[in-house]
């Protein structure tokens, strides 16, 4: 499972009952150590799931280069790493540094965690906002201020077998909305369904409301705008894949083998992410491993190639309690640098945040990651607003409603009455910081 996906299937805040909350802050036990027995400043890093494991391999040099400083790493499984977080806050116990998925920084943000790292990039000679991706970049950005600093990055585009195009009369994979669907439409069969979208996924119909230029919410995030005609139309598309024939109505729990289906041709297309470069290179068959390629999203109607695709990965975030910013900011700069983003991305897999890394040879030479690299350059953020994952969930459910039969008018209208329910309380919250700014005027 990519850290993307893991991360957005997490709890959220606003749903914790504050009796949870007092509860798991007098459990939380962890105490701070602020210096070690040779009398170094003792930095502490929470990294999660395997790039908590690795980045342990990369502090060796940073304490060589920064003998005044020890860094103590905590590996944490993804599956309890955002409970702990809020445990840790709850209880004022916070590392000094903590990986991030990008979805989990605007709530984290809400409640205060989290120290603006604006003033420490203007003046670093190391970190850069244009070394980055800007879609990526802007998913740490909330109410204009940065709170975390990209570490690896994250994105979709089409895995698609490359015989079943040449036999439907294509040498390259679909370039524009209309050209897909014609292409769809020549490379169904009886036995074959042209792509794969699980129907309890919300990943795919936002990207195509984003590629349409939808903003998903309106009014400073104040309510839901998935009736509004951008995203209306592109879920209109991606409904009538479904009912076109194009797709099947599974979920992915009704998926019984991906890879062998995959292989047998029971579907020609699925979009999924780069954790799944490696699966398809161990478990497809021999027989099909040149078979297969991957392309960057086609571009909607009016719009250029590559379309738009999720801007998705983790970042680094200080923690506003932190005893040990300046030496916080050493480690992230440390971490930033094109070397340690090489070394980083050759260990675990992950696809590295900065441009200049990518010149690695087991990325340049990959030709199942240039289709990544070039989706990189135009991948768009979801709303920063804490609740986006309750409203993620909805909008699969919609998808669902949809693919059942409910007119596609109706489905949109229930998904935005749903959202607006969801953001009831930021409405208020925001009301009330606009009354106290005018009685303070």
């Amino acid at each position: 499972m990519s850290p993307a996906r893991r991360a957005v299937r997490s709890p959220r805040l606003s749903v914790l009952s504050a009796g949870f909350l007092l509860l798991v802050a007098t459990l939380f036990t962890t105490c701070s150590v602020h210096s070690d027995q040779r009398g170094r400043e003792t930095l502490e890093l929470w990294g999660l799931g395997r790039e908590g494991e690795v980045v342990a391999e990369l502090i060796p040099e940073f304490e060589r280069r920064n003998p005044g400083i020890h860094v103590v790493v905590q590996q944490i499984p993804w599956s309890a790493a955002h409970e702990k977080l809020l445990t840790a806050y709850v209880g004022e116990s916070t590392p000094d540094i903590a990986q991030m998925g990008n979805t989990w920084i605007p709530e984290f943000h809400a409640v205060g965690a989290l120290e603006d790292l604006t003033p420490w990039v203007a003046r670093s000679k190391v970190v850069r906002a244009d070394d980055h991706f800007p879609g990526i970049w802007a998913t740490n950005i909330v109410d204009g201020k940065l709170y975390g600093v990209p570490w690896y990055v994250d994105t979709r585009v089409i895995f698609y077998r490359t015989d079943f195009l040449k036999q439907a009369g294509y040498d390259h994979p679909p370039r524009t909305w209309s050209e897909w669907m014609e292409m769809m439409q020549r490379i169904k069969t009886p036995k074959r369904w042209p792509i794969l979208l699980p129907t309890n996924e919300w990943n795919q119909p936002v990207m195509f409301g984003l590629e349409m230029g939808s903003k998903l919410l309106k009014d400073g995030g104040r309510y839901g705008d998935f009736e509004g005609p951008a995203f209306s139309r592109a879920f209109e598309t991606y409904i009538g894949m479904f009912r076109n024939g194009l797709a099947p109505a599974l979920s992915n729990n009704e998926v019984a083998n991906l890879y062998q289906q995959f292989a047998q041709g029971e579907f020609a297309m699925y979009i999924t992410g780069p954790w799944n470069v490696g699966e398809f290179k161990r478990r497809l068959p021999d027989n099909v491993q040149d078979k297969w390629m991957t392309a960057p999203m086609p571009a909607p109607p009016g719009g250029t190639y590559p379309g738009a695709s999720l801007a998705g990965g983790a970042s680094l975030s200080i923690f506003k309690r932190s005893q040990h910013k300046e030496a916080a900011w050493k480690l992230i700069e440390f971490l930033s640098e094109t070397e340690q983003q090489e070394k980083f991305a050759n260990l675990t897999g992950d696809l590295p945040a900065l441009r200049a890394a990518w010149e690695t040879p087991s990325l340049k030479n990959d030709p199942y990651m240039k289709a990544f690299r070039v989706q990189l350059e135009n991948v768009v953020p979801t709303p920063t607003v804490p609740e986006w994952e309750q409203i993620a969930t909805a909008v699969y459910e919609t998808v669902q409603m949809a693919v059942r039969g409910v007119s596609t008018k109706d489905a949109l209208a229930s998904l935005d009455r749903k959202t607006d329910r969801i953001l009831e309380k930021r409405r208020w919250v925001l009301a009330r910081e606009a009354s106290g700014e005018a009685q303070a005027k």
